[in-house]
């Protein structure tokens, strides 16, 4: 567990698949993590057991998964992972969704990364974190850039949104960016 102010992020548990299974069938929450992408939601309980399942078998040295809880009452209210962590170049993907639209807004998809961030640099060692999202979500384009990411480029027209295309915003954060940051704060 990584305790921050607001959130903790803890290993994933067979009992959070009732919240991720609400969170992936919320079409705002799809909306928002995915540009309404069909893949990410809306998701049968088989479909997600079988998903879930693997995620709880995950190898941390090349993938993981995180429930994000609120520290103020224990319920889980989102998901932290990282992902594609290449050892030789030290570079890992990671992704944050807060599904509980009550806590959307108020820091904790913001800590949450941080304490994702926290754990990659630190105990897993990377160099490098990268992460994207699509050029209509500026409140996570807003996170990402709070937390020290920086724009790397631009995939055109690479996510629809229903009848719109958006390019998809690749950002990515070095070791030593993120740790001048850490000795300002």
């Amino acid at each position: 567990m990584i305790d921050g102010k607001l959130v903790r992020i803890r290993a994933l548990r067979a009992s959070d698949l009732d919240a991720h299974l609400r969170w992936r069938n919320d079409p705002e929450v799809v909306h928002w993590a995915a540009g309404g992408d069909p893949h990410y939601g809306p998701i049968t309980r088989e479909s997600l057991e079988r998903f879930h399942d693997a995620r709880l078998r995950q190898d941390p040295r090349v993938e993981a998964s995180f429930t994000v809880e609120d520290l103020a009452d224990g319920r889980p209210i989102g998901t932290a992972d990282y992902r594609d962590i290449d050892p030789f170049a030290g570079e890992a993907t990671v992704g944050i969704v807060i599904g509980e639209r009550s806590h959307w807004g108020g820091g904790y998809g913001s800590e949450a990364l941080r304490l994702l961030l926290k754990h990659l640099f630190g105990a897993c060692r990377v160099r490098r974190v990268e992460l994207d999202t699509w050029s209509g979500n500026e409140r996570a384009m807003r996170a990402f850039r709070g937390a020290g990411f920086v724009e790397e480029g631009r995939r055109r027209s690479a996510v629809r949104v229903g009848d719109q295309w958006y390019d998809r915003v690749v950002y990515g954060l070095l070791y030593e960016e993120w740790a001048e940051r850490r000795r300002g704060h």
